[in-house]
């Protein structure tokens, strides 16, 4: 039974379920639907996707996830990240509009969910470690400057195109003489509105004595509120007849049972790109989980994360929807409403079955101008360019990172420009860490440590060079520890001992084993000592397995202390080094 509650983490805390918790979940849900309801529509909007689309895949996937993913308050469902990824890549195979485009859409999030759950049962949740913060952070940046930019063309009423930055524009400067000056007011007046509802509705309400619980539920039902508005203006000035772009009739239903395409070029087309969203989507929903769960001391488990999400989008594959993924917007909503468990989500799934079945023929006259106002209130908050401030100031090779991300996803399209930040990151870190710092260290006076003899007031011995080594050691920088030591032996010919401090090296890959073989040897020829010091544990036992050891032109101190008092000695020096 434990192993089975591993696996199916409903089993650990359906055990414990009480009605304190149900009526914490049943609240919490009830302002999360609020909230979902237009979003969900916006979502597939931005997808490229029939509006039906973001509510069937609000449903089937929560329930799935809330059986087997780890998050209390993880709210899963279609983001405004992964939509535009979606866009992107179905937008390569099919035509918008057409049979064909839904079904890649639901093939995309198949493969998505089957990558997400081989993760999983191979516990490799450690591979989405080589998207670095600054590289997430940069493409999130772009994507929401690119979803922002994309809905423009809903709020100008034109049919503008393009996956860039560029193209967008183009394409709006283009078709700026279809301008429809109607969805120019509805858009702009329910942007304005989004924006004010977002900063100022709940401190207004809470200044007029609402309940707090109250003036957070009105405050997430301001999309609602949009939507209501301009639905009624629509249909009550028959503003669809003046060339308003609406969203029509959605069907009246339950999410359909479909099937993704199983193509293989259909396959092989989408299954770079479902990589890519399934790292994405798993980085941010890990993220997000994580932050949430440390608040109420709580832990989840990424692996197993990687099952829940997986089973999420291909549940999505199979009724209607496309990928999804953990949101941070809705997840902060249904962990600040209250919600105790996972089945939050299914409560929230339930009420969007009774809007999917009862009230999609109420938006029949919404404008998509609206949908389009709350994208761009969404995504906005999601682009940070400070982030290109910060890491100038930090680090020059993470704002490279970031820039190039940013540029290249806004320029090329959002593949290449992830594809390109993982590249870069990977690039930089092989070149930061070819070039390791090696601090020259000498004997901080009245004590026992050592440090950097160009920072401090150390002592020294001019016949003995203790090199301290900050890096683990392998094939990329094995030569640049090489060469130092070669070029520091030959400054001065008084030196008689060389001493490596490896209390920073966790690791040393065969090719850095031959290099510290040959220094050892070449030492050996020029009469110089080499040796070792502060050596972990499990570099050690590694070092055992060749000849190094019993090779060494020297010995193995267990602390640097210890190779300073046996070395500064003259007659200790001169012994060690026969």
């Amino acid at each position: 039974m434990p192993s089975l509650r591993k696996y199916l983490p409903i089993l650990d805390w359906g055990r414990t379920y009480n009605r304190s918790a149900f009526s914490n979940d049943l609240i919490a849900a009830v302002i999360v639907t609020i909230m979902l309801i237009p979003q969900s529509l916006a979502y597939a909007l931005l997808a490229g996707l029939p509006p039906e689309a973001g509510i069937y895949a609000s449903i089937a996937p929560i329930i799935l996830y809330a059986i087997f993913g780890t998050s209390r308050a993880l709210a899963v469902g279609p983001v405004a990240v992964v939509s535009l990824l979606t866009a992107s890549a179905v937008g390569q195979v099919a035509q918008q509009g057409t049979a064909g485009y839904a079904v890649a859409a639901l093939t995309l999030a198949f493969l998505s969910g089957g990558f997400l759950l081989l993760m999983g049962v191979f516990r490799l949740g450690f591979l989405a470690n080589f998207l670095s913060h600054p590289v997430i952070a940069g493409f999130i940046t772009a994507s929401g400057i690119l979803i922002a930019t994309s809905q423009l063309k809903h709020i100008l009423g034109v049919s503008a195109q393009g996956h860039t930055l560029p193209e967008m524009l183009s394409s709006i400067l283009e078709h700026l003489n279809e301008v429809n000056w109607i969805t120019v007011v509805i858009g702009v007046l329910a942007t304005a509105f989004l924006f004010w509802v977002r900063k100022n509705l709940k401190p207004t309400l809470l200044g007029l004595g609402v309940p707090p619980l109250l003036a957070d539920i009105l405050t997430k039902a301001g999309p609602v509120a949009a939507v209501v508005a301009t639905t009624v203006t629509v249909w009550g000035f028959g503003l669809a007849d003046q060339g308003v772009k609406i969203v029509g009739a959605v069907p009246q239903s339950l999410p359909p049972l479909t099937m993704p395409g199983l193509s293989p070029d259909l396959l092989g087309a989408l299954l770079v790109p479902a990589i890519l969203i399934s790292i994405i989507g798993f980085v941010e929903s890990v993220s997000v989980a994580q932050t949430l769960a440390a608040k109420k001391r709580q832990r989840i488990d990424p692996d197993q994360e990687l099952i829940g999400l997986g089973a999420a989008n291909i549940g999505a594959a199979f009724t209607g929807g496309y990928p999804v993924t953990g949101g941070f917007a809705r997840s902060v909503v249904n962990f600040d409403a209250g919600a105790e468990t996972p089945a939050a989500g299914i409560f929230t799934a339930l009420g969007l079955a009774v809007a999917a079945v009862a009230l999609t023929p109420l938006v029949y006259y919404l404008p998509n101008a609206t949908l389009a106002a709350t994208i761009i209130v969404a995504v906005l908050s999601l682009v940070d360019l400070l982030i290109l401030q910060k890491t100038w100031a930090y680090s020059r090779a993470d704002f490279i990172a970031v820039a190039a991300t940013i540029l290249l996803t806004l320029t090329l399209g959002v593949e290449i420009g992830v594809a390109s930040g993982v590249a870069t990151s990977v690039l930089l870190h092989l070149y930061k860490t070819s070039r390791p710092h090696v601090a020259e260290v000498g004997l901080v006076p009245g004590s026992q440590h050592f440090r950097n003899i160009d920072r401090h007031e150390v002592e020294t011995d001019p016949a003995l060079v203790t090199l301290r080594v900050d890096e683990s050691l392998y094939f990329v920088n094995a030569r640049f520890l090489e060469d130092l030591i070669q070029r520091r032996v030959t400054e001065g010919c008084a030196i008689r001992n060389v001493v490596l401090m490896f209390s920073a090296v966790n690791e040393v890959d065969y090719s850095a084993l031959e290099s510290l073989e040959a220094v050892n040897h070449r030492l050996k020829d020029m009469g110089v000592g080499l040796h070792l010091s502060e050596v972990k544990g499990p570099v050690m036992d590694k070092l055992k397995r060749s000849h190094f050891v019993d090779d060494l032109n020297g010995r193995v101190f267990l602390s640097q202390f210890d190779a300073w008092q046996a070395l500064t000695k003259p007659e200790a020096a001169a012994n060690a080094a026969e």
